[in-house]
């Protein structure tokens, strides 16, 4: 396997569990190893140990940076010249950034005017070839998989096993920190990887032994986007959470087998909710996420009391990817005040 002298990423952490040889070429950012956060006030509300896996200090912002390292990797190492991706926003950046390290094309399929600012611009920078379609996410994924299969492109959305690979490498984290898997995992649900990827993570190291616990598995989508929820397709999702605004996730079989395996179920939070927690966990714990990763804050909050020991809580994206919907939640004006002391304190003391 070669790669990089100093990579520390995911794949030469974990490289015993992933599909990879002395032959793949390793695309690396040095992903993974994200900080899990014990967090006093959420264990208050829950009355359980709860941490939170802060995936947005990956490379690029956001989860997706653990199954791009793979599929990247696994795409040169099969000779692809291309690789192709339809995107909320996160999957395109990190898309993107992987596809500069390795020297490839990358191009990018978004839905027209849906897509939050901090994301694009990265797609834009990393030099991928962005392309608008007129429609959702889910006509983006269609044409995606219909030009996935001409030569020398490779498909990098979660329907690609390199991506789940990758991504369940997260559970593996937990596990080595924590010295056992929670009883309990809520994270956010869009396109469902997420929440297949961390149950394939879970099982496999049970079954080696390095651990005891099968924790329940609970996703949370958006009212607006929920199509596992409902059991049947959403032709128009809707929701200010832009990464889980996915109305046909392309893992939902893999999302039902973690929730029906583990005992675990799919809810849903509003967008009123949602947007209230991402306020919440940064007022309260200093821990600034996007919306779409709030809605795991917010499932816990809908849940109360679990009866679990020990939670943890995935948020999958950082603040910065959509700082816009952080803007419409209160009056961010910076108060003014004259350049001498007495104004200052005057203000402070008023505020």
């Amino acid at each position: 396997m070669t790669g990089q002298l100093h990579d520390h990423g995911v794949i030469s952490r974990f490289c015993q569990y992933l599909p990879v040889t002395d032959a793949t070429p390793v695309i690396s950012l040095n992903e993974g190893s994200t900080p899990l956060i014990h967090s006093s006030r959420l264990s208050e509300r829950a009355e359980a140990e709860v941490f939170v896996k802060y995936e947005g200090l990956n490379p690029t912002g956001s989860f997706k940076d653990r199954g791009m390292t793979v599929a990247l990797s696994k795409a040169l190492e099969q000779g692809a010249g291309t690789v192709i991706c339809a995107s909320t926003g996160n999957t395109s950046a990190a898309a993107a950034a992987y596809a500069a390290r390795a020297g490839i094309l990358c191009a990018v399929l978004l839905p027209a005017g849906k897509i939050a600012s901090g994301k694009l611009v990265q797609a834009y920078l990393y030099g991928a070839k962005v392309i608008a379609v007129r429609g959702n996410f889910d006509d983006a994924m269609r044409l995606v998989r219909e030009l996935g299969g001409l030569d020398g492109i490779a498909i990098v959305n979660s329907i690609n096993p390199d991506r789940i690979e990758g991504q369940k490498t997260a559970a593996f984290e937990i596990i080595e920190e924590l010295g056992d898997a929670p009883d309990l995992h809520i994270l956010p649900v869009g396109n469902a990887g997420n929440i297949t990827a961390y149950w394939k993570g879970y099982r496999e190291f049970h079954e080696l032994g390095r651990s005891t616990v099968l924790p329940r598995m609970m996703g949370f989508q958006a009212a607006g986007s929920a199509p596992i929820f409902h059991n049947r397709i959403i032709e128009s999702p809707n929701t200010v959470a832009t990464a889980i605004r996915i109305g046909n996730p392309a893992s939902w079989e893999g999302a039902n087998s973690a929730v029906a395996e583990s005992r675990g179920a799919v809810g849903i939070v509003t967008d009123e909710d949602i947007l209230a927690a991402q306020v919440w966990l940064a007022k309260s714990e200093g821990i600034f996420i996007e919306p779409a990763s709030a809605a795991s804050v917010a499932g816990l909050f809908q849940l109360g009391k679990t009866g679990a020991r020990r939670i943890v809580l995935t948020v999958t994206g950082h603040g910065l990817k959509d700082p816009d919907a952080a803007m419409t939640t209160g009056d961010y004006r910076p108060l003014e005040a004259a350049a001498d002391l007495t104004a200052i304190r005057r203000v402070l003391e008023n505020a």
